[in-house]
This record gives structure tokens, C-alpha cells and sequence, in this order.
């Protein structure tokens, strides 16, 4: 039961747990493909339970990746508690497991539920929060602080090592930071350089992270 995993469905009874299983469909999701999509209408909570995925919103001139998640978390809720109709589009990464929630059910169980309700809230919150940050990392600081800034939250947030695969390639990592591919992969070369990162291709290893975290600060 993929469910368990979230923390607020720990605060659920073993009927409601049951009736939130048996409103469940799991999918699975190879790399690259759409879980889903911007502009479709949503009847479902969709918890991701195990990958990672971009979140892609079409502008008004090009796509923009607007941040990337990874498993246990829930996605789609500020879309399927408004106004039903996806604000963005969801892509795997990698291969991804994700159970599709009846939104009717879930909607029930916020109802019944205080505590399933309340981590939810707090999930967001925190969700609110971290937009609040990036927005301010795009405006106030330079391409050099907002490279860093990514790659520290790979690091810390996506694969809790100094040494990962890019998750992204060089174009999607100029969209995440709003800037240019040839930028990026001068900025990565001039880190090299300077011994903050080694790098291979997508392979990253964080050899200086204090170095790195100043630039972070200061860029």
C-alpha cells in the first residue's frame, strides 16, 4: 500500500486506510514520460511514491521547468482542491511510481480526519515556502549564487551525496536557472577550475561544499 508511506496517512484509521487503498490505482512511469499534464482536467490527488519528476508550466513565450520533486510527496494539491484543471505538467525523471487518488475519497478524509488534514496543510505550507525562496534566489541573486543554489539542493535535498548524476541536461538546467546553456556550462567549467566541483559529463562531485554554500550566499 504505497499510502503508508506519506506521513499524513500514518494519522488515518484502518478504515479509512482502507477506504483510501481501495480508491488507489498505481502507475508506473518510464523516464521522460508525462504523469501528467498542463491545461487537463484533474479528478485526482496523485502521490508520488517512489522517482523523481520536473515541473514543467508552458509560458507565455517557452516552458519553464518550475522546480523538481522527489519521492514521498504528493502532487497536483493547490490544482485539485481549486479549480480542477492542471496549472502545470508533471514528467518523470527517471522511472516513477505514482498512485492516483480519487479525489472525492481524499476530500472525505480531509473532512473526517483533523490530523490527516492538518499534515496536509502543513505539506502546503512548506510547499508555499520553498516558492517564496526560489523567487527570491531568481530575482536577487546572480546566475553564479542561483547555480550553486541548485546544485547544494541536489546534493542535500535530491540524492543526499556530494556525488550525483545531473538530473537534468545542460538546457534544462539554463531554464532552471534562468539563464543560457552555454552560460551554465561555462559557470560548471569555471567551478572545476577552481576545485569546487569535478565534472564528468552529467556526474557531479562536490569536492568544495563551504566554497560552494559561499557562493551561494554571495552570488
Amino acid at each position: 500500500m504505497c499510502i503508508l508511506k506519506s506521513e499524513a496517512a500514518k494519522n488515518l484509521s484502518s478504515g479509512e486506510l482502507n477506504i483510501l487503498n481501495n480508491s488507489c490505482v498505481e502507475v508506473n512511469f518510464k523516464k521522460e514520460e508525462v504523469i501528467f499534464k498542463q491545461d487537463a482536467l484533474s479528478s485526482n490527488i496523485i502521490y508520488l511514491q517512489s522517482g523523481m519528476v520536473k515541473l514543467i508550466m508552458d509560458g507565455p513565450q517557452r516552458k519553464q521547468i518550475l522546480k523538481i520533486k522527489k519521492a514521498p510527496c504528493y502532487l497536483g494539491l493547490p490544482t485539485a482542491m481549486g479549480d480542477k484543471i492542471n496549472h502545470y505538467s508533471a514528467v518523470a525523471i527517471i522511472p516513477t511510481r505514482a498512485c492516483f487518488i480519487d479525489l472525492n475519497t481524499f476530500r472525505e478524509l480531509l473532512r473526517l480526519n483533523p490530523d490527516f488534514s492538518y499534515e496536509i496543510i502543513v505539506e502546503l505550507c512548506k510547499n508555499e515556502l520553498e516558492q517564496f525562496h526560489r523567487c527570491i534566489n531568481l530575482v536577487q541573486k546572480q546566475i553564479f549564487g542561483r547555480l550553486a543554489n541548485n546544485l547544494i539542493q541536489f546534493s542535500e535535498e535530491l540524492y543526499d551525496s556530494d556525488e550525483f548524476d545531473l538530473p537534468l541536461n545542460r538546457n534544462e538546467i539554463a531554464d532552471l536557472v534562468c539563464t543560457s546553456r552555454e552560460t551554465v556550462s561555462r559557470m560548471l567549467t569555471e567551478l572545476a577550475e577552481e576545485k569546487v566541483i569535478k565534472v564528468n559529463g552529467k556526474k557531479i562531485k562536490i569536492l568544495n561544499k563551504e566554497m560552494l554554500k559561499k557562493i551561494r550566499e554571495n552570488g
